[in-house]
């Protein structure tokens, strides 16, 4: 039986939040935790979205902190599937902060965040195929497979010359 089929643009989640008092830190400013809380939650629904199954986060790969959000600015968090592979699959976040009064737009953050679909009982569970589009898609797709394997080298579960798509970066020989 041929594997159902998504476009990435099928999994486009979009979430806004208001930096209020109770998300900041001593210095006015927003909190990694909460950040992290919002972008698990826009990320698991894009994932959602893509596989119509319950997801479970299985990683995020590093979350760096360029510009801080002040309280008081608007948070809008983007994230789309950026390929599917068995039953888990990538999903890309970006995070923009504005300060509306000033009408100032800023990139704040930029991650990944793996989650794998599962049934009912917790075990995973196939997703359909994620199909890219335009070329920031497709550029997006084609990094997904060397952000898998060097996540899962980090991780222990492959070796590096296990990973045929990162031999090069590790000048690994055949």
């Amino acid at each position: 039986m041929a594997k159902h089929k998504k476009f990435s643009r099928e999994s486009f989640t979009m979430m806004t939040e208001l930096v209020l008092p109770n998300d900041t830190n001593t210095l006015n400013n927003l909190m990694g935790g909460r950040l992290m809380h919002w972008m698990d939650i826009v990320s698991a629904i894009s994932a959602q979205k893509h596989s119509n199954r319950t997801v479970v986060t299985a990683s995020f790969d590093n979350i760096s902190f360029k510009k801080s959000i002040q309280l008081g600015n608007v948070v809008t968090l983007r994230a789309q599937v950026t390929r599917s592979f068995n039953s888990s699959m990538e999903v890309h976040i970006t995070v923009e902060a504005e300060d509306i009064p000033s009408g100032k737009k800023f990139m704040t953050h930029n991650a990944f965040a793996t989650f794998v679909a599962v049934d009912q009982s917790g075990r995973p569970i196939d997703i359909p195929e994620l199909i890219p589009e335009t070329e920031e898609e497709h550029e997006l797709y084609a990094g997904a497979l060397r952000r898998r394997q060097l996540r899962l080298i980090l991780a222990g579960r492959i070796k590096p010359e296990e990973a045929k798509e990162l031999k090069s970066l590790f000048d690994i020989k055949k």
